[in-house]
């Protein structure tokens, strides 16, 4: 199966309008038409349940207006993108191709195959160092490593896992990480090389882009151990792969509870101090947000004053997507769903336009928030 494409995605916009869809509800970004909600794929036992459950949900997320995909290599040990691939067997099946659907992935973790194994440094001999894929000095904090061949092995397996030929979005996994063992510098040399092997798959078409997924790197003041300057990795990129480079996209935690991306004047972009969000806007980076219900935690007890801000939404959960995805210069808010009730009602919000600016800009202005 190709990757997404303009004029499929394009499509997909159209025939979800014609089934109540807002048309605000969709973002051009990068030449693709995604959601502003968007599919996660963490959470969850290792199970043949929890595999059907994900299929399900994805299956009724494409089709209730999500058309973005998240997952990772390590998610439920290799099971999430598996369910993936089925769910996108399936949609096919039922007349949506591949193509309106935008896949993003993610390698860094070391994953285990469909259960935690009972010897981890076993499985890790044998599976990686045995064969060559990594040595033992590329591996930070026991369970993660960015080296070109070792990207490559896990690039293969992912396309494997999700019966795709192309990946849409392939994020470097937590590559602040790796600050907790080597050097800033040593950090940049290893992102360099990461990203010159990217290149190398985007043009021979494995992927189409690649960015960065974090957790704390873009939300750390600058002074933190695990700070990331997207400007900083962005040139990195230039430097491998030109004006035209293919590091399109991050991902970092937003929510109502996790702000700092926003909030937080963290980032230098030519001398000018600006959010994280700003940042990636000047930088041509698109933004999607993980963790925008907070795993759960901001799907009740919200206060009042919420609801009077972004009216006709049946529940917090909605509301906190809601904020989210109506946050200016935020492309997708990702939200794990695997439950039909859950799918179903998220999925409703995508049937309202995101709230103006300027509604959402008096979330910053109510004094009595209790």
């Amino acid at each position: 199966m190709g990757g997404a494409s303009t004029e499929a995605t394009r499509d997909y916009v159209a025939n979800r309008m014609r089934e109540g869809i807002a048309e605000e509800h969709f973002r051009l970004a990068q030449g693709l038409w995604l959601s502003s909600i968007g599919l996660g794929t963490y959470l969850g036992r290792n199970d043949d349940a929890t595999d059907d459950l994900y299929r399900r949900a994805a299956v009724r997320s494409v089709k209730a207006g999500c058309n973005v995909l998240d997952t990772a290599i390590n998610y439920r040990c290799q099971r999430s993108e598996r369910s993936l691939a089925d769910a996108l067997r399936e949609l096919a099946e039922d007349g949506i191709p591949r193509e309106q659907i935008v896949i993003a992935t993610k390698g860094g973790f070391i994953p285990f195959d469909k259960d935690s194994p009972s010897d981890p440094a076993e499985y890790l001999k044998r599976n990686y160092f045995d064969s060559g894929v990594l040595r033992p000095e590329d591996v930070v904090a026991g369970c993660q490593a960015i080296t070109p061949r070792y990207l490559e092995n896990q690039l293969e397996r992912s396309l494997t896992n999700l019966d795709v030929d192309t990946i849409d979005i392939y994020y470097v996994h937590n590559p602040e990480m790796q600050l907790s063992e080597v050097s800033r510098d040593e950090l940049d040399r290893r992102l360099q090389s990461a990203f010159e092997f990217l290149e190398k798959a985007a043009a021979d078409g494995r992927i189409q882009f690649y960015g960065t997924a974090t957790w704390g790197g873009y939300r750390q003041p600058p002074r933190a151990k695990d700070y990331l300057s997207l400007q900083k990795v962005t040139s990195l990129a230039r430097e491998v792969g030109g004006e035209h480079h293919r590091c399109r996209f991050v991902q970092l935690p937003y929510s109502l509870a996790m702000t700092e991306a926003l909030t937080e004047q963290n980032q230098t972009v030519d001398g000018k101090t600006v959010s994280a969000i700003q940042a990636a806007e000047e930088l041509g980076v698109a933004v999607m947000s993980s963790a925008s219900i907070c795993q759960g935690r901001l799907t009740k007890g919200l206060p009042d004053w919420l609801g009077k801000l972004f009216k006709g939404f049946a529940s917090d959960a909605q509301r906190s997507l809601q904020f989210a995805r109506s946050t200016p210069g935020l492309t997708t808010a990702l939200v794990g769903m695997k439950r039909p009730a859950h799918v179903e009602d998220n999925l409703a919000v995508a049937k309202a336009p995101p709230a103006p600016a300027e509604d959402f800009l008096k979330l910053f202005e109510v004094d009595d928030r209790s």
